[in-house]
Formats: structure tokens, sequence, C-alpha cells
């Protein structure tokens, strides 16, 4: 890990969890799988927050449909690898963060590539179905603390963004998927997702749940590929759920508001 920049960067963070929860930030190592409308946020958040390491991994490059929502999607940045564009970013914020970025999709089978074991927190913000299961069975067989996004298309009330256990979730319908697919898989453990309430009727959803589909559900190509068409959603929702899961880590390593540090 790079030299620490002391608490000038991050002043006004010290003022709320003092000098040594800085410190631990700074020591702590976060994985984000899916940078995304989702994942994309919460990265930035753990850069502007002082985490000294983090790990972004994403298979799918910028494409003009994302620009709505994506924290990296710019008129300049299409067609460029999501993880590159977002490493120079999070560089700009922190220079002296460590930041590692992976251009390929997690599987059962790739899981032992990315240093899950190594890492404080993991942050699961992947849209395609069997990919995440297979991130959640790794990551809760390593210890690490997980933290996974539902889904957040069709919503536009960002009010309505909770937090639960992942089998306690109302109203999402990849929640429901994720839970059949960790059931049929023997899983029985336990971990807090990020989940909105809101489900828009009016809205077709489609979810990709076979292990050939593109990790980005958004992918024009992918979406063009696969016949299906995206499912809607704006940044209100989904740099909602991005800032929640980065507040997760940031209670995680700094302890609750006015608990003990």
């Amino acid at each position: 890990m790079r030299e620490n920049p002391g608490s000038q960067p991050f002043q006004r963070l010290a003022m709320l969890v003092g000098e040594g929860a800085l410190e631990r930030l700074w020591r702590t190592q976060v994985l984000v799988f899916g940078v995304g409308g989702v994942g994309g946020w919460c990265a930035e958040a753990l850069a502007r927050s002082g985490v000294g390491r983090i790990c972004i991994a994403d298979f799918d490059a910028v494409c003009e449909s994302n620009i709505n929502r994506q924290l990296q999607a710019t008129s300049r940045t299409l067609g460029r690898a999501k993880v590159d564009v977002l490493k120079e970013r999070l560089l700009e914020i922190s220079p002296g963060c460590e930041v590692v970025a992976w251009e390929r999709r997690i599987s059962r089978e790739s899981a032992g590539e990315f240093g899950i074991g190594a890492a404080d927190f993991v942050v699961d913000a992947i849209d395609n179905l069997a990919d995440k299961l297979d991130l959640i069975e790794a990551a809760c067989a390593s210890g690490a603390r997980l933290f996974s996004s539902m889904g957040m298309a069709r919503k536009m009330d960002p009010t309505r963004v909770k937090t639960a256990s992942v089998w306690e979730t109302r109203g999402c319908p990849l929640a429901r998927l994720v839970r059949q697919g960790l059931r049929k898989r023997g899983f029985r453990g336990d971990f807090t997702v990020v989940y909105g309430e809101e489900c828009l009727d009016n809205v077709p959803i489609n979810f990709y749940s076979d292990a050939g589909a593109p990790p980005d559900v958004d992918s024009a190509v992918g979406q063009a590929r696969r016949g299906k068409p995206p499912n809607g959603s704006v940044v209100t929702v989904t740099a909602t759920a991005g800032m929640i899961l980065a507040s997760l880590v940031l209670c995680g390593v700094c302890g609750e508001p006015g608990g003990e540090r």
C-alpha cells in the first residue's frame, strides 16, 4: 500500500470519525465487482473516504446508454473499458490509493484469481445472476464481509432504497431470484443487501440467468444479441444504492455513527 496522505484531503471525514478511523480506512482493502450504475458510485465514494486499496472488476465497455447513470460514462469515454476509465478517476481523487482494475468477469472457476480472501470487504454490484451467485458463494466462503446490491432497475424513488438481510427483502424480483439460486446451491449463509421496495408494474423486467449472458445487463451489444430490451433505470436510484453500499463499508470500518470507534 502506498504512503498514507494524512488527513488533509479527508479532514471533513476526520471530524466525524477521528484520525484513528482514517488510518483504518487507509489500511482497508475493498473489492467492487460490477462498476456500472451502482458500483461506480460506490467505488468513487470509497476513494473520497480514504480507503487505501480499491480493486474493481467489470467485463464491459462504456456505451452510450450508460451516460444517464454511470459515473465514468461520458461522450469522451465511449468504447473504453469501464474499469480503466474508473481507475483513472479514482487516482485523480486519491493519488495515494492503490487501485487494481480487472477487465474480466467472475465465475466459480475464476473466483480464485481475484484475491477475495485478502479483502476486508467485498461489494457485489453485478447484474448477471449466475456471476452474482458465484461471487456471493466465494465471498462468504472467504471470510470477507459482503455487501450486495439487488435490482435497481424499474425504480424512480431513491427514498425507497433499503438495507436488509438477503432473506428478508420485500418487493425486489432480483432478490427473490438470488434467494432461489442460493437455496438450489445449498447456501445457508447470510449477508446484507441493498434493495428497492419499489417496482414499477408498467415497465417490463428482464434478468440474465445463464452463465453465457453478458455480465452487464445494460450492454447494448449483449441486449441485442439476446434479443431482450434493457431495463429502464435512473441515476438518482442507482447512485443512491452505490452510496449506501459505500456507507456500509465505512460504518464497518469506523463504527456506527455515535458508537465506539
